[in-house]
Order: C-alpha cells, then sequence, then structure tokens
C-alpha cells in the first residue's frame, strides 16, 4: 500500500489496496493516519458492489444513514446515490445537488465524520467535485479575523433562507424532522487538533448575537476566502474512484458541466461523527 500526494498537503493517492478484499487491521490503522493528516484520499480502480463499499468505508468509522431516504439503494438503504436521473432541468442545465460548496448535513448536533463517493457511470466529461481545505483557510487568515471568530456561532438548519441554492423539497413531516443545530464557526480537529473554519452557506442561518446583516457579511467574507483558488482540489472521476473526504477539514462542490442526456451515477456513504468541538485561541494560532 503506498500514498502520493496529489494537491498540497491535503489530497493523496492511496494505491496497492483492493477493497474487495479483508482489510487488515494494521492495514486500516495507516489508512486512518493517512486520513487525519490530508482530509481527502483517492483510492483508483476499486471494482466494488455495495457490501464492498459497505466494507471500505467502514475503514473509517460506522456507517451513517443517509438523511433523505428516497436517493437510497432499495436493498442497502445505508448507500446512497447520485444519479442525472432525479436532477431537475433549468434552462437545458441539470440541477446538481451540492452545486455549492458545503459540508455535508451540518445541521446534525453531531455531523458526519466523513463522506465518500464510488464512481460507477460518468459522462463524457465534466461532473468534477471541487475540495477546499479550510483548515489552510483558517491558518492564513489575519490575527484580527482569526481573534473575532474564537467563541462565535452558528444556527444550521435544513436549508437556509439566504441559501445560494434550493435543497431537496421535503413533504411538512419530513421536514419537522430534520434537526437545526448551533456550530462554531471555527472548530478543532478532534484527531489532529488542527482549527478550521466551519462554513456551509446553505444551512446557515445567522450567526448567534449578532445582527443579520452584519452576521451575513461575515459568513460572505469567511466564505469567500475559504473558496480561493488556492485552497482548491479538484478531482476529474474516472470509473471505480473511490474518494473520501473529511468533512471537519474540507468543503466540496458539486458541477453542472455535463451533458444532461449523459448518465453520472455514484454511490455515497457517511461515516458518524461526534460533536464538533469549537476551537479556542492559542497563542500560537494568533501570533503575526
Amino acid at each position: 500500500m503506498q500514498i502520493q500526494a496529489l494537491n498540497q498537503d491535503f489530497v493523496a493517492r492511496v494505491s496497492g489496496l483492493d477493497f474487495t478484499q479483508p482489510v487488515p487491521e494494521q492495514a486500516r490503522r495507516q489508512l486512518n493516519e493517512w486520513f487525519a493528516r490530508y482530509a481527502v484520499l483517492v483510492f483508483p480502480r476499486q471494482a466494488l458492489t455495495p457490501p464492498d463499499f459497505m466494507r471500505a468505508v467502514e475503514c473509517f468509522g460506522e456507517l451513517m444513514p443517509q438523511q433523505i431516504k428516497q436517493f437510497t439503494l432499495k436493498d442497502y438503504p445505508m448507500v446512497g446515490y447520485n444519479s442525472t436521473e432525479d436532477l431537475p432541468l433549468k434552462d437545458g442545465k441539470l440541477q446538481v445537488r451540492g452545486e455549492n460548496y458545503h459540508t455535508d448535513h451540518s445541521n446534525e448536533a453531531a455531523p458526519p465524520k466523513a463522506t465518500s463517493l464510488l464512481a460507477v457511470t460518468l459522462p463524457s466529461k465534466g461532473g468534477d467535485t471541487q475540495f477546499v481545505d479550510v483548515r489552510r483557510a483558517f491558518d492564513e487568515l489575519p490575527v484580527s479575523m482569526r481573534r473575532r471568530l474564537a467563541g462565535l456561532r452558528s444556527l444550521h438548519v435544513h436549508q437556509s433562507n439566504r441559501s445560494p441554492r434550493a435543497f431537496a423539497q421535503l413533504s411538512p413531516e419530513a421536514l419537522a424532522r430534520i434537526p437545526r443545530s448551533l456550530q462554531p464557526l471555527v472548530i478543532e480537529h478532534p484527531d489532529s487538533g488542527r482549527p478550521a473554519l466551519y462554513l456551509n452557506t446553505g444551512r446557515m442561518q445567522n450567526i448567534e448575537g449578532m445582527a443579520d446583516e452584519e452576521a451575513f457579511a461575515l459568513i460572505d467574507e469567511l466564505y469567500t476566502h475559504a473558496t480561493q483558488a488556492r485552497y482548491e482540489y479538484r478531482h476529474v472521476w474516472q470509473v471505480g474512484d473511490l474518494v473520501i473526504w473529511d468533512n471537519r477539514s474540507v468543503m466540496h462542490q458539486a458541477n453542472a458541466d455535463y451533458d444532461p442526456s449523459e448518465r453520472r451515477y455514484l454511490f455515497r456513504l457517511m461515516v458518524k461523527g461526534v460533536g464538533l468541538t469549537p476551537w479556542t485561541q492559542h497563542d500560537a494560532a494568533l501570533t503575526v
């Protein structure tokens, strides 16, 4: 099993591992060490069935049920799917879920530790997934901004009234079951201890104790900063790619830049997380 960095210090490709076979405990430990360091791992050429995919992702923790049950496999309800067949068209363009940078299910009290996609069928071009490193984005904020963010929290809901994209339409009963949670604007990673921005413009409804105009100006400023090209990796999918990412260390977004008549179909799994720990001011993080 070998690892090769693909982009700066947050994305790596792992080769020499066949997830159709049992993964030894020593290899599992190594994978989790790499995951805490890099945040995005790419495993190419994995020809996996849904049960294989589930066992592969279980190397990183306990699986988390999908929040929206309508996009799950009938025989394997823990496995979700992303499919062009379920996406509406507007002005000839697919309306792709996840088209702006976000972190998954941030409205949960314990958001998913990780999300993984497995490419099954792909269009001839387009449909890449982009990631940004929100740890490095926080590190490169001015000291004054880092001080300002310490202790701030935002309410995350199903869909913010200022969301840049439309979420899946839910019945009133289903919507009532969707949680709402206060989350820190800066979190501390439970394994590495690294601070990171925690943003999701589709779900952030406010900042606690702050007027809306000021709150959304701050959210927009942080989002613009964190999504700069220098923090980005763009994954060009190949069939059989298994990609897993740490929702506490990166944001991601989908792209609808492909022919809507071509099929794009990926399996999706999430790994259970824990409640987020707010970052507290450390002297080392507040020096110029």
